[in-house]
């Protein structure tokens, strides 16, 4: 199969504490995976090695076949956890900033989702509040026809109100080719969308299988599952 994400024997320390141990991940294209954990477990340092934000201490990742680097940011649309753009900016002047800078980036997408927001985008993010902030965000990483959107906690800083236009804005909008990889602890807001789950504890794989396999074999939801394995 050819695989979007592989990660061998991934290791990643930062002096001696263990972020992530021999982890061995195989991700195949054109689905939505859960990478769920508790705080803590790994999950953004993984989603980090993933964009060459991070490099790993030990094993291989790559990224479509190749090591993450200049070449694979073509192809990866990424989402941190933190709010990065600049305040000083019109929403406006984002978009032609993304529309230059990646290639796969679609503007019409982009003002259609700020169209259904009533977001405009002539204001300038200062003027925005930090949720809308978030939304732009969002509609700037999923207005990109990439192999793979890397999410980290999507919906972990906005109310529940907003956690289904969130949800169905990542739903209508991602490359059906592609694979969307959502980073949260938040499992049964997420579940109804997800096709597969990857659970990480300590830095650690502990389950990677297809949420059908999961309710088939244990008679139960994502999110009871997690609690049981996790103690929640």
């Amino acid at each position: 199969m050819n695989y979007i994400l592989e990660c061998k024997n991934l290791t990643k320390t930062f002096g001696s504490t263990v972020a992530l141990s021999n982890v061995n991940l195989s991700i195949g294209r054109g689905k939505i995976i859960g990478l769920l954990g508790p705080n803590a477990s790994g999950k953004t340092t993984l989603i980090k090695l993933c964009n060459d934000l991070l490099t790993p201490t030990d094993g291989e990742i790559l990224v479509g076949g190749k090591k993450p680097g200049t070449e694979t940011k073509k192809i990866v649309s990424y989402l941190p956890e933190r709010t990065y753009l600049n305040d000083w900016m019109k929403v406006s002047d984002i978009i032609e900033f993304f529309k230059d800078f990646y290639p796969d980036f679609i503007p019409e997408k982009a003002y259609d989702m700020l169209g259904k927001l009533n977001i405009d985008p002539k204001h300038k993010l200062k003027t925005l509040s930090k949720g809308t902030k978030e939304k732009v965000q969002l509609i700037l990483v999923m207005s990109r026809e990439s192999e793979l959107y890397l999410l980290d906690e999507p919906i972990g800083g906005v109310d529940p109100a907003a956690r289904d236009y969130i949800l169905d804005t990542i739903l209508s909008n991602y490359n059906e080719k592609g694979t969307v990889i959502i980073s949260t602890h938040l499992i049964s807001d997420i579940e109804k969308i997800l096709d597969e789950v990857i659970f990480i504890k300590e830095g650690r794989i502990v389950l990677q299988k297809t949420v059908d396999e999961i309710r088939e074999e244990t008679g139960k939801s994502v999110d009871a599952l997690f609690r049981e394995v996790f103690k929640c």
